[in-house]
């Protein structure tokens, strides 16, 4: 285990060092309580937060600690009602703050995204003013292929077991790039550059995170 978290650290480091290559900005955590505390510091009070759809974020406990805050959240998972929680994502574009996770991240700095309802990659691309994006060692893959597939084999089909959707990953445990009414794969999105240096902070993580 020392020697493994010893090699993700090595492989962190690089992808801090491609990240800002490319407009973003890297840092690493050891553990997901330091990611959580990190992500507290950098969020101001009296600021907008909202966040996508992510069992990596949901796991740090860092939205009970905000909900602590003198801020104002947007969380569009927190009513049962489906035209306000569609109502909340779209506000949510407009956020201080964005937080959400990533399927992939390739070793030369390439965020690597499939999403259904698209609200997450969308702020990712234009919007919220600065998006806080946490990523655990085990989603990092080597080029755009793997990251591909890892996106879709290692994150959608969970997710979708998860959604309790009707597609054939559901079935079969291995993607059909399927065109199913319940498919979740809408929207592939690369991104590998950001134009306004410093808006995607990028936080990995030496620890396995969501999937």
């Amino acid at each position: 285990m020392e020697n493994i978290k010893a090699a993700n650290r090595l492989k962190i480091d690089t992808v801090i060092k491609n990240l800002k290559k490319r407009g973003m900005e890297g840092h690493y955590c050891e553990t997901a309580a330091e990611a959580r505390e990190m992500i507290l510091s950098m969020i101001e009070d009296k600021c907008v937060v909202s966040w996508g759809g992510s069992v990596t974020v949901n796991s740090l406990g860092v939205k009970e600690k905000l909900a602590e805050r003198d801020v104002e959240i947007i969380d569009p998972y927190g009513t049962p009602d489906p035209a306000e929680s569609i109502d909340r994502r779209r506000r949510g574009l407009l956020a201080d703050y964005y937080l959400m996770s990533s399927n992939a991240v390739t070793m030369d700095g390439e965020l690597v995204n499939i999403d259904g309802t698209s609200n997450r990659v969308a702020a990712l691309c234009f919007g919220p003013k600065q998006v806080i994006v946490v990523v655990g060692a085990n989603k990092l893959a080597r080029g755009l292929d793997d990251a591909l597939e890892r996106a879709k084999l290692y994150a959608a089909v969970p997710n979708n077991v998860r959604l309790k959707r009707n597609t054939p990953c559901t079935v079969t445990g291995d993607c059909s790039d399927c065109l199913s009414k319940d498919c979740i794969c809408c929207n592939i999105v690369t991104t590998r550059f950001c134009g306004t240096p410093g808006r995607i902070q990028v936080i990995l993580v030496n620890e396995n995170l969501g999937f």
